[in-house]
């Protein structure tokens, strides 16, 4: 995969796979947020880095003591601190404090769709990064539990997907189809599934483009 960094640049400069290509791992019926309810930023780094020969993504399993998504598995990130504070300098700042990425080693390349979280009241703007070199990782506990290294191939598998019945925890507690990519001994869903879906069409496109 050692075309990955310069056709994901070229690909940032085309339209988005976008909503289309999240929704294929968004849970089934899916809650938006309210009409004209008001959002709060957050934003988060999808880190890619090599690792053992072949390009990784960093995921972190959440922390049991916080207070939305417990113990699931998510991008470094988190809400912007301040009205100046850009979505990429959140980003970076974010997996700064959870597993140790310096700012100064990573590239920013693009954005993904943003994605709406009814649970808790968030707008979150993915960050697509590159790192020349696998970062010298720290993790935060308790906020992070464990560090993810997932290799980027693994989401590209058949295998990798699934899905199961939920019942959701918050009102209307309807039984929901919920798709998940299963990798690394957890399954990850939610706005993460989607983000990375969209993701791994973007990668799609970017290696079939002549």
């Amino acid at each position: 995969m050692r075309w990955l960094p310069d056709d994901l640049r070229r690909r940032f400069a085309k339209p988005l796979p976008g909503l289309a290509a999240q929704l294929r791992m968004a849970p089934d019926p899916r809650t938006w947020p309210d009409e004209g309810a008001v959002l709060r930023p957050a934003a988060a780094l999808l880190l890619i880095y090599p690792h053992a020969g072949e390009w990784h993504v960093a995921l972190t399993v959440r922390g049991s003591g916080l207070r939305h998504h417990t113990g699931q598995v998510s991008l470094p990130g988190g809400r912007l601190d301040h009205p100046d504070e850009s979505v990429e300098q959140a980003a970076l700042r974010e997996a700064q404090e959870e597993i140790g990425v310096a700012p100064d080693t990573v590239e920013i390349i693009g954005r993904l769709t943003p994605v709406p979280i009814a649970v808790s009241g968030h707008l979150l703007h993915p960050v697509v990064g590159i790192a020349t070199a696998r970062p010298m990782f720290s993790v935060s506990a308790p906020e992070v539990e464990r560090l993810i290294e997932l290799p980027v191939v693994r989401l590209m598998e058949p295998d990798a997907v699934g899905s199961e019945q939920r019942v959701r925890p918050l009102s209307p507690h309807v039984v929901q189809t919920v798709p998940y990519f299963d990798v690394a001994g957890a399954r990850i869903w939610g706005a993460t599934a989607m983000v990375l879906a969209e993701f791994t069409a973007l990668l799609g496109s970017s290696n079939h483009e002549p």
